[in-house]
């Protein structure tokens, strides 16, 4: 095991398998790990946070206070997403005591499935995106690229429509499209290639406000596909609270709340992509828009989700424990 403290003050704690472990052998490997880093630290009281369902099986033999499944995707749609991965979910389900959804959409797939299950869309760091609001020094490889810029970061994979993506380049070969990410689970040969597309690849989390900074728009060009049927891109509330105009495709929780207020365009062709960019970069009261913008995005923070989740686990463990207490005077007078 690999033990290291973050500078958040986090434990972060990293397994390390014999290269070549048949797959069958690896979950008793896993919990073997988990339980000697149990006995090291003399873990007696935990709790299971589960953000995929795979994971179930290194937990098995645990006895958690309780169990949490923080679902951020449909992970099921995913590519290359392995067969049992449904049947795993189900089982968690049954096993958890509390479900998070990573937004609304997702939550309406998932209702019915627990009793006990919330929405958490994606919050946002403020204060550190709003960084971008203020002048920037360009990064080095960003530094030499033309203005207008229509930026991305994020993962580069199958939720990304790199055919809008083509079209828009060749439509506006004015205009400069900066790309920010690692290239997942598709073939790097298959992504557009023109002089006006920049692939900068992946940035550090404090490296984006700088890059933000540059930008004239900020774009979602995701792909319409199940990948995409119910995410809640955390990029939205970061793009915005730079103080970046947004153009998106029609994502379901893009749509609700942020295009319903006026706060991103909602584009579904490239040609009305490319439309809603030129009206973005010509924007005629962005003063009004980005007040509307900081309205909206006040008690949006991850402090603040924090605080939501923990009270409801809070809620759980003072339920069990009065419930365990219950039993233990009932059992005197058996």
């Amino acid at each position: 095991l690999d033990t290291t403290l973050s500078t958040e003050g986090v434990w972060v704690i990293v397994p390390h398998l014999k290269p070549n472990t048949p797959s069958e052998e690896i979950p008793a490997q896993q919990q073997k790990l988990l339980q000697d880093l149990f006995n090291y630290f003399t873990i007696n009281r935990y709790i299971f946070w589960y953000y995929t369902p795979m994971a179930l099986s290194i937990g098995q033999p645990f006895s958690p206070e309780l169990v949490i499944y923080d679902c951020m995707d449909e992970l099921s749609a995913f590519r290359h997403a392995p067969a049992e991965l449904k049947q795993r979910e189900a089982e968690l389900f049954a096993r958890a005591n509390l479900v998070f959804t990573g937004g609304h959409s997702l939550y309406e797939a998932k209702k019915g499935k627990h009793p006990d299950l919330h929405a958490f869309p994606s919050s946002i760091e403020k204060k550190h995106f709003s960084k971008a609001r203020s002048f920037f020094i360009d990064p080095a490889d960003q530094f030499s690229i033309p203005h207008p810029r229509i930026g991305f970061f994020g993962v580069i994979d199958e939720r990304m429509d790199i055919g809008l993506l083509d079209k828009v380049a060749l439509l506006r070969p004015d205009w400069h499209l900066v790309i920010l990410g690692p290239v997942v689970k598709i073939d790097p040969a298959t992504l557009p290639a023109h002089d006006n597309i920049h692939y900068l690849g992946g940035k550090t989390y404090e490296e984006l406000p700088a890059y933000l900074a540059g930008w004239d728009v900020a774009m979602m060009p995701f792909a319409m596909n199940e990948s995409t049927r119910y995410i809640s891109p955390t990029k939205t509330p970061e793009y915005l609270a730079g103080g970046k105009p947004v153009v998106s495709t029609p994502i379901r929780d893009v749509i609700s709340p942020y295009g319903n207020n006026n706060l991103v365009a909602i584009a579904g062709t490239p040609e009305e992509f490319v439309q809603a960019i030129e009206k973005a970069l010509n924007m005629e009261d962005r003063a009004a828009w980005l007040k509307a913008v900081d309205a909206f995005l006040e008690n949006n923070s991850w402090d603040s989700t924090v605080e939501k989740m923990m009270f409801l686990i809070n809620t759980k463990l003072d339920t069990k424990q009065s419930n365990h207490l219950l039993t233990e005077k009932e059992n005197m007078y058996v």
